[in-house]
């Protein structure tokens, strides 16, 4: 018909670069603090204030900004600043390419071994 448009194809997504065993490591070590971990959970629910963090978790600032910079070292939290306060979120593409390594792994881990000579 005359005066319709087709839409162009969608961009093909390229998939992002497996998670190198270091880079895993990475994320594995500054998730394997329990205070980091609850971090974590905490930013769950979404973005939120270090002043909301630091009440709800109980911690000083000075404690709760020492874990939340190995966290956002190890590319796992996002920051943005407004006024005198700054927000914390997940990245949740660091969460993804942590749980694409683990799968990998999971899915190689029952292979058996080879015979011994």
């Amino acid at each position: 018909m005359a005066g319709l448009r087709t839409a162009a194809p969608a961009p093909i997504a390229c998939a992002p670069a497996p998670l190198a065993a270091e880079e895993a490591r990475l994320l594995l070590r500054a998730l394997a603090d329990p205070i980091r971990l609850q971090v974590i959970e905490a930013l769950g629910g979404g973005e939120r204030c270090v002043c909301d963090l630091t009440a709800d978790l109980g911690l000083a600032q000075s404690k709760l900004s020492f874990h939340l910079k190995v966290l956002k070292d190890a590319g796992l939290l996002a920051d943005r600043q407004e006024g005198r306060w700054i927000y914390y979120r997940l990245r949740p593409e660091a969460l993804d390419d942590l749980r694409a390594w683990l799968v990998t792994l999971g899915a190689q881990c029952g292979r058996p071994a080879s015979p011994c000579s």
